[in-house]
């Protein structure tokens, strides 16, 4: 996806800010009969895909954003709604003259204004989950004892596209063995034939074929544990010859802004393990959670949250990494669920390298949440609950086997990747059901 990197020519980035779409992709497919250079040719094939992802995300016309809007919203009004359009607190865009607003709008406004978060209707599960998690924070704060846990989970597909007779392919995230996870077991599958990837594989799955019709399914079961660190800054030493510290476009790369920003937030810093501190802090206290839409969807992430002073759980752990880099800090991703007896969602976080303690834990997103409780926040620079399965290691690479088609996320694997005989597979559903999560000890 390096091609990402590459402009747009302006004729076509003028009509897609205007919102003339069916034009833009007249313009591209004109733009395609040219003789252009690989990368060019590229952007533009894949622009056509990204356009109708785009519009995808932005269902709702001004009637239904409201309707929406009231849905979520205790004692929502049109009168809030023109508000806030006004002054640019809600996310559309403008197709063929028609605003059309983003599918996760009244969560953002929740996000960006703390006003409405008290108002946005509650999920008795994420409230029994944030509980849980904060109240073991706490606890090992005061002291207690790391504990590692066993969780048995499964994750199922089933595929909503109409794919009439094509054989598909399909890849469900699998837990790997690395760091805080251990123990790894696969319980079941519903096919007899699979093949399940190697632990050592950056982003580690399991693979099937069959038809539209099946539910593709397996369950697994894990150990992991809290993983808690400390360091003493004065014991840190220096990097010499290490990897996870290069640009890999098209996210992860040194621009002129992220350069500049690096050098502010650091200053005159030296020690590693401050200096990573110094970018966590900055990430944690400036950039505000919002949901985004889906990652290939964008040209760089990192230059995006730092512009924009937004992003996921993702979008924040490449920030975090690509500073890190520019520092001279090994940096890298490590993704899968967040998971509780309660619930389990996708969730992104990352990872540096301080000698001689080795890799370190950053979760941004949830320091982020803790913007008011010094404490909490500083939980996450260097340490790490155990409410997670991880099944990724790396960012933007293959799988085993290598999948034919642009992928769904070209980037991280979190519910699953599909291919049909002739194109990738976007409308699928997912579930991941949480079959047994239990203590089991800890040192």
């Amino acid at each position: 996806m390096e091609f990402m990197n590459t402009k747009l020519p302006e004729e076509i980035i003028r009509e897609e800010y205007l919102g003339n779409f069916d034009l833009t992709s007249r313009i591209i497919e004109r733009w395609l009969k040219k003789n252009l250079p690989e990368n060019l040719k590229m952007r533009l094939m894949f622009e056509k895909e990204r356009i109708k992802r785009l519009l995808k995300n932005y269902p709702y016309d001004e009637k239904d954003a409201i309707t929406k809007a009231k849905e979520l919203l205790d004692s929502f009004t049109n009168e809030e709604f023109y508000d806030l359009l006004n002054n640019g607190f809600l996310d559309y865009i403008l197709v063929n003259g028609e605003r059309k607003f983003e599918k996760r709008f009244v969560q953002n406004i929740a996000f960006a204004l703390p006003e409405y978060k008290k108002r946005i209707k509650r999920d008795k599960n994420s409230e029994q989950s944030r509980n849980m998690n904060d109240k073991r924070i706490r606890e090992l704060l005061d002291g207690n004892n790391p504990k590692e846990y066993k969780v048995r989970a499964r994750i199922s597909l089933k595929i909503t596209e109409d794919v009439e007779n094509e054989k598909l392919k399909v890849w469900l995230p699998f837990p790997k063995e690395e760091f805080q996870q251990k123990d790894v077991k696969l319980i079941s599958v519903n096919h007899e034939n699979y093949f399940l990837a190697p632990s050592n594989v950056p982003q580690r799955t399991i693979y099937f074929e069959g038809n539209k019709d099946e539910e593709y399914f397996v369950e697994f079961e894990y150990v992991i544990k809290e993983w808690i660190n400390k360091v003493i800054p004065s014991k840190v030493e220096s990097i010499k010859d290490f990897d996870f510290l290069s640009e890999e476009p098209p996210h992860i790369v040194f621009t002129p802004y992220l350069k500049k920003l690096a050098e502010e937030i650091v200053g005159d810093e030296k020690n590693l393990y401050q200096k990573a501190k110094k970018i966590y802090d900055w990430v944690t206290l400036n950039v505000d959670y919002s949901y985004v839409y889906p990652y290939a969807l964008y040209e760089n992430i990192p230059e995006f949250v730092a512009s924009n002073l937004k992003g996921d759980c993702g979008f924040k752990a490449l920030l975090f990494i690509t500073l890190c880099r520019i520092e001279g800090i090994p940096a890298r991703w490590q993704s899968g669920w967040y998971i509780t007896p309660f619930l389990a969602s996708p969730h992104d976080w990352a990872l540096f390298y301080i000698p001689p303690y080795g890799w370190l834990p950053a979760d941004l997103s949830f320091g982020g949440r803790y913007k008011d409780n010094q404490e909490l926040r500083e939980f996450y620079f260097g340490n790490l609950d155990a409410f997670r399965m991880v099944a990724n290691s790396d960012f933007m690479k293959e799988f085993v086997p290598k999948k034919e088609f642009w992928r769904t996320d070209p980037y991280d694997n979190q519910v699953g990747e599909v291919d049909a005989d002739s194109k990738n597979i976007y409308d699928f559903k997912y579930n991941i059901q949480i079959l047994d999560f239990k203590e089991i000890g800890g040192k």
